[in-house]
């Protein structure tokens, strides 16, 4: 029997008890047949002041509660974006130990990202909130959705690339999914969380232009397409007040122009001030005086800045007593919408059917970079079985568990399949020398690693690799410090652990190399032209090695496309271009001076040349674009135009591409990127067919924020659309006049 069932029975039976026939006197807010909003204001108008106070803060490191002495029960959270975690202790860090609490590891969202896939987006929200709800969780703390501004943010491959329009298309069906099981999308982390290094007080400055069109935009679409029923504060600070109370941000933007009516949750250990907490939007309090992920507290829940603080407030007279009903309504509403929604499913758990989806999203997300360069060098991949006799797998990614470390996304799997496991399935029994060592995932420290060892592993994988017909080396980054784990950023753009050197030293006794990069963020590649294969998989969960062999060995085809730019080095990354002030700071403030030029908008405005552009990926197909045909060549505020092409399959397998539009305004008063993604769809081809893609263009397209009038606008011109297979592979444009 379920927590709601419990609370029901015993308030029933209390009711039968006194002679009272129930049916004919249950109060509004225990009849969910009712309006949302009439139980909502049933309930507050029967509640205290301290009851309503009370709902605003935790009682556990994972749990907030209701009101008891009205049945109204308390609300269960759960890490995390990519799987449910294993169950906390009460009031420590610590595991439960509980052996009922493993899960399916999805991929990483900067994989989902990848596939460019909106209808996948919703099958990972169905099957995760699924698993979320059978583990009887009301809040799930996800999706991501930061703006990716550099490769070295520590957190990045929980979030959905650099681009705003990706990231919100991405998000929407995986929180209406997700929120179908009764469980709350908790969408994060708002905003501006763009880094872990000083994430606790780095104060943000930056335009209401970067704002409204780069950072807020998949909030936005979260928020009123997707319907989130709650938004997670961030650590850092934004123009001088912590970002989880702050007015702007709250009251202003969410909850004014937006009309969010859901609740605002502070990441752990984010809130700083009861007056702010109070006034400035944040709704539930949780993990105050914590860093979020090991340290503890010597204070109570009552101690913290919506506790007994906030109550005194509230009789002193400081806080309105409609700021009061206004936070405790949230909440309420939370709690209908969830842990006292009657109507949800029971969920599942590891579920063929959640298998099934990780492992289309694993593969469909999988980047094929390179693969021979069209001339001298040839590509290696697919790799038919029986076609090498001697194949050597390199690498300490092909056997770690990467859902170990990484923080808070730290995930207990039921089962895993590493990638040596997945390849020796499919080639045989291929030999394997681990060739570097990244030690321990250590939270806030690096685990270093004897030169002995990192020499010995190294020769041994150059020795084996000279004797081997084809070496599939499968590195990257990992979840420990300093790599793809919150609380730190990365400090190299370089791969860590002296891969560099290891890939350099096996090139020199094997020339059938292919690179396999494990990771959530780009990389340097110094290697690049001597490599004739080059393989970008991210963070896949329980089936890792099923989905990486399977598109090595043409089982099937890749069709990932990069959620983010790849430089040649981190200087010409727009968030490094200027000085430590930019990035990292100078460890109280930041100001992102690229303003809008974002990604692939400063590399094509500032005609930089990337390593790999975003919206790129590879196929073991080729596919021919037709010529961009527009319905008419003017525009206007009430018309819309079709611009349609055709794409065709002219390879000899199947394949799916993923046609990308691009506007460009061509001349404007204020400075406006090259282009930017408003559109891409993903078709799927057999050799030879050919389908016509159609976008709808709208005049909102072509809008830029003002942030002097504070409103969308365009200006009348010529604009350009650009279709292509990525940024920076346009293979048809048109133009047309807005008037």
């Amino acid at each position: 029997m379920n927590r709601m069932k419990k609370i029901l029975f015993a308030y029933m039976f209390a009711v039968v008890a006194a002679g009272v026939r129930a049916q004919e006197n249950l109060p509004v807010y225990l009849d969910d047949s009712q309006p949302l909003e009439l139980r909502v204001q049933d309930a507050l108008s029967r509640m205290t002041v301290e009851e309503k106070a009370r709902l605003s803060y935790a009682q556990g490191k994972f749990s907030s509660p209701g009101c008891p002495r009205l049945g109204i029960p308390e609300l269960w959270y759960s890490d995390g974006p990519h799987g449910v975690r294993a169950e906390i202790n009460w009031n420590d860090w610590g595991y439960a130990g509980w052996t009922n609490d493993s899960c399916t590891a999805f991929p990483a969202l900067t994989c989902l990202a990848a596939t460019w896939n909106p209808e996948l987006a919703g099958k990972y929200g169905k099957a995760i909130g699924e698993e979320a709800r059978y583990r009887e969780k009301d809040l799930l703390l996800g999706p991501g959705v930061n703006i990716y501004r550099t490769p070295l943010n520590g957190r990045n491959f929980e979030y959905m690339g650099e681009d705003p329009y990706l990231a919100a298309e991405m998000c929407v069906p995986y929180i209406q999914e997700l929120q179908k099981n009764g469980v709350a999308a908790c969408v994060k982390h708002y905003a501006l969380n763009n880094q872990e290094l000083w994430r606790g007080h780095i104060d943000v400055e930056l335009s209401d232009r970067a704002l409204y069109e780069i950072y807020l935009p998949a909030f936005k679409a979260a928020v009123t397409e997707g319907g989130a029923w709650t938004i997670m504060g961030s650590y850092n600070k934004v123009r001088g007040t912590h970002a989880t109370h702050n007015k702007l941000l709250n009251n202003d933007i969410l909850k004014g122009e937006w009309k969010f009516d859901g609740c605002v949750v502070t990441d752990w250990g984010a809130a700083h001030d009861t007056y702010e907490a109070a006034m400035y939007g944040l709704d539930l309090e949780m993990g105050s005086y914590t860093n979020g992920l090991t340290s503890e507290s010597e204070f109570g829940y009552d101690d913290y800045y919506l506790g007994k603080a906030y109550l005194k407030m509230i009789k002193e007279g400081k806080v309105p007593m409609e700021v009061v009903n206004d936070k405790a309504a949230r909440v309420l509403r939370l709690i209908f919408r969830t842990s006292m929604n009657r109507n949800k499913p029971f969920g599942s758990m590891c579920t063929e059917a959640h298998y099934q989806a990780a492992y289309e999203i694993a593969t469909e997300g999988t980047v094929l970079l390179k693969n021979g360069n069209g001339k001298k060098q040839k590509g290696l991949l697919p790799v038919q079985p029986g076609k090498y006799r001697r194949i050597l797998v390199v690498g300490d990614n092909a056997t770690r568990n990467l859902m170990v470390g990484g923080g808070s996304s730290e995930l207990k799997v039921k089962d895993f399949i590493s990638p040596l496991e997945g390849l020796r399935k499919v080639f045989g029994e291929v030999v394997y020398a681990q060739g570097y060592a990244a030690g321990r995932p250590m939270y806030g420290q690096v685990d270093e690693i004897p030169q002995t060892v990192v020499d010995s592993l190294r020769n041994d994988a150059v020795e084996k690799a000279a004797d081997a017909d084809l070496v599939i080396f499968v590195g990257g980054l990992n979840k420990n410090h300093q790599q793809d784990c919150e609380a730190g950023d990365r400090i190299t753009y370089n791969l860590p652990f002296g891969q560099d050197e290891l890939i350099e030293s096996l090139l020199e006794v094997n020339r059938n190399l292919v690179v396999v990069l494990v990771s959530g963020n780009a990389v340097a590649m110094p290697w690049l032209d001597e490599v004739p294969s080059v393989v970008q998989t991210w963070y896949l969960g329980t089936v890792t090695g099923k989905a990486l062999a399977d598109v090595l060995g043409g089982d099937v085809n890749p069709s990932g496309k990069l959620p983010f730019t790849y430089p040649v080095k981190l200087e010409d990354c727009p968030a490094h271009h200027f000085d430590e002030l930019c990035y990292p700071g100078d460890s109280i403030r930041e100001v992102y001076k690229e303003d809008i030029l974002v990604g692939y908008r400063w590399y094509d405005t500032k005609k930089i040349r990337p390593l790999f552009p975003f919206g790129y990926g590879l196929s073991y197909t080729t596919f021919e674009y037709g010529k961009a045909e527009l319905s008419s060549d003017k525009m206007t505020d009430s018309d819309e135009i079709q611009l349609s092409c055709t794409v065709k399959n002219t390879g000899n397998v199947a394949g799916k591409e993923t046609v990308q539009l691009y506007v460009g305004d061509e001349k404007c008063s204020v400075l406006r990127p090259l282009k930017e993604l408003k559109g891409f769809q993903k078709v799927s081809l057999r050799p030879g067919e050919e389908k016509t893609v159609t976008f709808t263009v709208t005049p909102e397209m072509l809008q830029f924020f003002d942030d002097k009038t504070h409103e969308w606008r365009a200006e009348p011109g010529k604009f350009k659309l650009y279709v292509g297979a990525s940024s920076a592979d346009v293979r048809s444009t048109a133009e047309f006049i807005y008037q």
